[in-house]
C-alpha cells in the first residue's frame, strides 16, 4: 500500500508545488484569509467534500484579536481583486475564515480529523535576488504580509491529503474532517473552532507543522514541546496635565505601564516547569511636557503546562492592576490569544510510529519529542478531543529551511510536501483499517 500511496502523491507533486506558490504569493493575515479560505472551500467542494465554513465552524464570541471593521473590509476587497472565489465570500465576510471539509464514507468507522492553518505573518518579504520566492517570481504581492512560517505549505498539504483521500475513499471507513483554521499566529483562532463544536465528535485528531528546526527526512510523531501561553493587552487610562505647571493634577499612565513592565519581569518562576514572560511593546504619552493619560502594554506569558501558564497569567494581572493602583489610573486587560500545553496521546503516537516505520522518504522517525518550540494554537483543539475521550497528537515534518521561521527570507524545501501528504494518507488508511 505504501508504494501505491507514493505513486499517487508523486502524480500530484507538480500541483502541490504550484498550489503552495499561489498561497505564498497571496498571503493573508489572521481573520483576513478570504482568498485563501475561498480557494480551499472551492477545491474541497470540487473533490466531493461536504464544506462547512464561516459561522458554521467559527464561533463569533470566541474569536480573539479580530481586526477592525475597516481592515476586514479592505482585506475582503483585496481578496476579490486577487481572484477569491465569490460564491464563498458571503459566509467568510467579517473575518469568519475557517473551513472544514468532510468526507463521509457512509460506512461505520472512526471520525478522524486533520488540522491545517491558513494565515500569514505581518512581515515584509525579502526582495534579495538569492531569495528563491523572489528569484522564481512567487514572493508575496501583499506589502507587509508574508508566509514566513510554512502555513502556505500546511494548507497545500491539506488539499493534497483531500485529493488522495478521494482516490482511496473505497478503502476508508467512518468520516474524515479536514480542518483549515484561521489566525494561528498569535494563537487566536483555534478556540473559536473549539467553541463551535468542530471537534466534539472526533475520535482521532492530528495536527502538524513543517520544519521547526528539524532536518529533511525527520518525522516526529508526538511533539509535546509547545508551551501553554496567554497574550495580553493592558490599556492604562489616566489623566493628562501640564508636567511643569500642574503635575499633581495628572494621573500618569506611562508610569503605571513602566512599573508594570519591571514588575512583570520580576515574577518568580514556577517549581513545576519552565515559565516565560515578555513585555514586547509599550506605547504611551503625547509629549514631553504632558503627564501621559494613556498607555498600551503588550505582553505574553508561557508555561510548560497550562497550570504553570495560568500561574504566570494570574500573577501578571496582579502586577498590572497593582501598578495601576499605585498611580491612581484605570486599567483594562484583554486576552487576545491563548493556547494549552501540548499533550499528545501515547496510544496514537505509538500507532503512528508503527504505521510510518518503513514509509519511503522518512530517514529518522522519532516517536516523542519535548524540545521547547514556542506555542501552538492547535493544542486547544487537541485538548477538546482528549477531554471528550478521543486521541490527538502533533506531528512535525522536518525540512531544509532557507532561514528560520518568522524571518523575511524564510522558505522551505518543497520536497517535504509529497512526503507529508503521503504520510498522512497512510495514517488515515491505517486508522480506518484498524477500526
Amino acid at each position: 500500500m505504501q508504494n501505491i500511496i507514493v505513486q499517487n502523491v508523486n502524480s500530484i507533486n507538480h500541483e502541490l508545488c504550484a498550489q503552495r506558490r499561489d498561497f505564498h504569493r497571496h498571503p493573508e493575515q489572521g481573520w483576513l484569509e478570504f482568498r485563501t479560505a475561498s480557494h480551499v472551500a472551492e477545491k474541497l467542494s470540487q473533490m466531493g467534500f461536504t464544506v462547512q465554513l464561516g459561522q458554521e465552524v467559527v464561533r463569533d464570541g470566541a474569536r480573539m484579536g479580530v481586526p477592525d471593521e475597516q481592515t476586514l473590509k479592505a482585506a475582503l476587497e483585496r481578496a476579490r481583486a486577487q481572484g477569491a472565489i465569490e460564491r464563498w465570500l458571503p459566509a467568510l465576510a467579517g473575518g469568519f475564515t475557517g473551513v472544514v471539509g468532510i468526507l463521509d464514507t457512509h460506512r461505520p468507522g472512526p471520525i478522524q480529523a486533520f488540522r491545517f492553518d491558513l494565515d500569514a505573518l505581518p512581515i515584509q518579504e525579502s526582495k534579495q535576488s538569492d531569495h528563491r520566492p523572489s528569484s522564481e517570481k512567487f514572493a508575496s504581492i501583499n506589502e507587509g504580509s508574508m508566509h514566513a512560517c510554512g502555513h502556505d505549505g500546511h494548507a497545500t498539504i491539506g488539499l493534497g491529503l483531500a485529493e488522495l483521500l478521494t482516490r482511496f475513499s473505497s478503502e476508508l471507513r467512518g468520516r474524515i474532517k479536514l480542518i483549515f483554521q484561521p489566525a494561528e499566529e498569535g494563537v487566536r483562532g483555534a478556540r473559536s473552532m473549539v467553541e463551535a463544536g468542530v471537534v466534539d465528535d472526533v475520535d482521532y485528531l492530528i495536527a502538524s507543522h513543517l520544519g521547526l528546526g528539524h532536518p529533511e527526512g525527520k518525522v516526529i510523531c508526538g511533539a509535546d514541546g509547545f508551551l501553554a501561553t496567554s497574550k495580553l493587552d493592558a490599556r492604562f487610562m489616566g489623566k493628562a496635565a501640564h508636567a511643569g505647571g500642574q503635575p499633581e493634577a495628572g494621573r500618569n499612565a506611562l508610569l503605571a505601564a513602566a512599573h508594570s513592565a519591571i514588575g512583570l519581569h520580576s515574577i518568580a518562576s514556577h517549581s513545576e516547569g519552565i515559565s516565560r514572560i515578555n513585555v514586547g511593546q509599550l506605547n504611551a504619552g503625547s509629549g514631553r511636557n504632558v503627564i501621559a493619560d494613556s498607555a498600551l502594554l503588550l505582553l505574553e506569558t508561557r508555561g510548560a503546562t497550562t497550570t504553570v501558564n495560568s500561574y504566570m497569567e494570574s500573577r501578571a494581572r496582579e502586577v498590572i492592576e497593582g501598578a495601576a493602583r499605585m498611580q491612581d489610573v484605570d486599567v483594562s486587560i484583554d486576552c487576545v490569544g491563548s493556547a494549552e500545553e501540548c499533550a499528545s496521546s501515547p496510544l496514537l503516537v505509538e500507532h503512528i510510529a508503527s504505521c510510518l516505520a518503513s514509509y519511503p522518504g522518512i530517514k529518522h522517525l522519532v516517536k516523542h519529542d519535548t524540545t521547547p518550540a514556542g506555542s501552538e494554537d492547535a493544542t486547544s483543539l487537541m485538548a477538546r478531543v482528549i477531554t471528550h475521550g478521543g486521541q490527538a497528537t502533533y506531528m512535525i515534518f522536518g525540512t531544509h529551511l532557507a532561514a528560520g521561521h518568522h524571518h523575511p527570507c524564510f522558505d522551505f524545501d518543497e520536497s517535504v510536501l509529497p512526503l507529508a501528504v503521503g504520510s498522512l494518507t497512510h495514517i488515515a488508511l491505517t486508522i480506518s483499517a484498524s477500526a
